[in-house]
């Protein structure tokens, strides 16, 4: 049940140009990030540590804010917005409440193709996905899966190692740029 629940959530595996990793912070502790160990291997979380390879970062702005901002920096690095959903206007369709919630789903087949070619199950993450939601206490956060989390999800030690770290790298720089 558990990675069926994963699965359906599964925020996926960035994929972005090399150049956009420009400028980056290595340290961690410079970031609203934490490193977590988990049983697949070490991956970032945000202040609340979790196993489940999800990287939360603490936004500054509301959910539909914090979605435009991370929108129109993807596309300014030149990623591809596939598609936007809206979880709480879903909701209101079938007369259920939810507080607000943005999926983006964007990606570069440049960088998950390579991916797929270690092992085509990372397809099943591909494009990437931020979620973007406001949580029970007001705080808006933005999610993502850690590269790292998806390397031992879909055994892609060994291969794709490089452009995981860009992508990770890239992760971090649009999570803080969007958020604070």
């Amino acid at each position: 049940m558990k990675k069926v629940f994963l699965s359906v959530l599964a925020l996926g595996l960035f994929v972005l140009p090399a150049y956009a990793t420009k400028g980056l912070r290595d340290n961690p502790k410079e970031s609203n990030v934490n490193v977590v160990a988990g049983r697949h291997g070490s991956f970032r979380t945000g202040r609340r540590a979790r196993r489940d390879g999800i990287v939360r970062v603490k936004s500054a702005y509301s959910v539909a804010k914090t979605a435009q901002r991370f929108e129109s920096i993807a596309k300014e690095r030149g990623l591809t917005i596939v598609a936007k959903v809206d979880h709480a206007a879903g909701a209101e369709s079938v007369d259920q409440e939810l507080r607000p919630t943005q999926l983006i789903i964007f990606g570069n087949p440049a960088v998950g193709t390579p991916l797929m070619q270690c092992n085509q199950t990372v397809g099943i993450d591909l494009p990437q996905k931020a979620l973007i939601w406001q949580d029970e206490q007001g705080r808006v956060w933005l999610g993502y899966n850690s590269p790292r989390y998806l390397s031992a999800r879909h055994q892609l030690k060994g291969c794709g190692e490089e452009a995981l770290q860009r992508v990770g790298n890239a992760l971090k720089m649009l999570a803080q740029e969007a958020t604070q």
